[in-house]
């Protein structure tokens, strides 16, 4: 059964093999965030690595010329990763249908088709060291770590849904992202979910590497399930958090006239009684006390949390002021301005971070450094604004981009890397290494994609950073999932998707430091070497 499937796929020609290769990754995405259905790579990768032998076989011209085939079943198998697993950005084109909704199968079908062009790089560079037998699988699980990693650079970087996510689809299966990082995961997922495509043959060779793929996978969760055992949760002393998600409705969330209502509903939700472990109120002696939010010392609010410029509204201020009394410390998204500066006629907006403390008193600022193209920022701003186009957030001029990655220390709380929505997705480049924080802070505003699967990666991603990282993640969302993740992707508290209200947790201890942390990319740039020579070998030598 096996063989006749792999001699079907490689003697598929044209729009069928095409449609084959999309279908295989378009089916591949379901092994992604919220379903994690890792089995189906199994099924994706070796339909793919069939595909390749075939544009391998081609006759005639050089090795270059014959780079082409491989380039579009590769595209076509990003074509339909990406469909697949990114099609609810479409829905942030339906918040205001009116000005946007045109752009909705314009932008999904730009998107697929930008993207699979890494994934046809893959392939391509696959190509070029394509022989028979298992050398063949070090060949394309190098050829994607090269492509995933561009993807995360190039053009400010994507790195969104990397083929290493659909690898680390529970707490033991993501614990190995602690040494590889995100990139790493990518060759080590391909290596070891192409590997059946080699049982096609049934050679001695193709069943040993099959074998050893296996032998791998069960020690890389073994390994994971043992990491997690070993590793409490322990948290800091005193320090209490609320995280609010008031789950305002996007369309509803830059309307000046529901300012007021807005912060009602903040309020609201963070004058609760906090309450313990098992549900009990906590008493008000713990730092709080009458003079703040009883039991809270620290509140967070999210992304963009003010449809109005918090400094220029005294009344808002004020009510804040009022809430958090003397003792806690509101962390909150919130919109900055900035005057023109000499020879600049416009202000500058940025997508912020405020901490504020007794008297609403400003502590501590960070501004957003790597904005979303399209979504705060439109690539040749002035050039498409004279033509009438705007980024989604409507914002004349597009937010400007704050200096970098930063710690913030502030008293009473360990010092933390402050992260602004997608900030988190991109590994490697979520903390200051020349001042290392504590804990890291995400607020986001994913209401822009409603109940989609988008959310649920977003957080995928978070987790995968704190498990790298070693360090617990305290993310707020406007609507998403609001959690505390510790410094090993676990789940400490959240609030699911959809949900109006508040999550009250401890803050975690950072884990033991990570080899990724201490070392980056090293050891998978020492795995995707290995990969290299083998491959390059068995291209110079094949097997006779």
């Amino acid at each position: 059964m096996l063989e006749r499937t792999a001699h079907a796929v490689t003697l598929s020609w044209g729009w069928r093999r095409a449609a084959v290769v999309a279908l295989a990754g378009a089916i591949g995405a379901l092994s992604l965030a919220p379903f994690h259905v890792f089995p189906v790579l199994w099924i994706s990768f070796p339909v793919l690595v069939w595909a390749l032998d075939g544009a391998a076989d081609l006759k005639g011209g050089g090795r270059l010329t014959r780079l082409g085939p491989a380039f579009l079943i590769g595209w076509a198998f990003g074509f339909g990763w990406f469909l697949a697993g990114l099609w609810w950005i479409g829905a942030a084109f339906l918040v205001d249908i009116a000005e946007f909704g045109w752009l909705l199968p314009i932008a999904l079908a730009v998107m697929s088709i930008g993207l699979g062009l890494f994934h046809g790089l893959a392939a391509a560079i696959a190509r070029l060291l394509w022989s028979d037998g298992p050398a063949r699988i070090a060949a394309l699980a190098l050829g994607f770590f090269v492509a995933d990693w561009l993807r995360g650079h190039v053009l400010t970087g994507f790195p969104w849904n990397l083929i290493g996510y659909g690898f680390a689809a529970n707490e033991p299966m993501m614990q190995i992202d602690a040494i590889l990082g995100g990139y790493g995961l990518t060759l080590l997922a391909v290596m070891v979910f192409a590997a059946p495509a080699v049982l096609s043959r049934g050679a001695r060779a193709d069943r040993r590497f099959a074998a050893a793929t296996a032998v791998v996978f069960v020690g890389v969760v073994a390994f994971g399930a043992l990491r997690l055992h070993e590793a409490r949760t322990e948290f800091v002393p005193d320090v209490h958090l609320r995280l609010v998600q008031p789950a305002i409705d996007q369309w509803a969330k830059w309307r000046p006239e529901f300012k007021t209502e807005t912060v009602e509903r903040y309020v609201e939700l963070s004058s609760r009684p906090a309450l313990d472990a098992s549900g009990k109120p906590l008493p008000d002696g713990l730092r709080g006390g009458a003079k703040g939010i009883p039991g809270i010392t620290h509140l967070v609010w999210p992304e963009s949390a003010f449809p109005f410029l918090l400094t220029n509204e005294p009344w808002a201020l004020s009510t804040i002021a009022q809430l958090i009394g003397d003792h806690t410390t509101l962390l909150t998204g919130a919109v900055r301005a900035e005057a023109p500066a000499a020879g600049e006629v416009r202000h500058r907006y940025y997508n912020s971070i405020y901490a504020l403390g007794r008297g609403a008193e400003i502590l501590a600022a960070y501004d957003k450094a790597h904005l979303v193209p399209f979504g705060e920022y439109l690539p040749f701003q002035d050039l498409l604004e004279s033509i009438g186009l705007r980024q989604l957030t409507k914002l004349r001029g597009g937010y400007s981009a704050g200096p970098g990655l930063r710690t913030i220390e502030i008293a009473g709380l360990p010092s933390f890397a402050p992260l602004v929505c997608y900030e988190i997705v991109f590994p490697g480049r979520v903390v200051d290494r020349a001042h290392p924080p504590q804990w890291m802070l995400n607020v986001t505003n994913d209401a822009w994609y409603g109940m989609t699967p988008g959310p649920w990666q977003h957080l995928h991603q978070a987790r995968l950073r704190a498990v790298e990282e070693g360090l617990p993640v305290v993310r707020a969302a406007n609507n998403g999932i609001s959690a505390v993740i510790d410094g090993n992707g676990r789940l400490v508290a959240s609030l699911t998707l959809g949900a109006t209200g508040i999550v009250d947790a401890d803050l975690p201890r950072p884990a033991a430091p990570t080899v990724f942390s201490r070392w980056g990319m090293l050891p998978s740039l020492v795995l995707a070497l290995t990969a290299f020579s083998w491959a390059g070998y068995r291209r110079i030598h094949p097997v006779g």
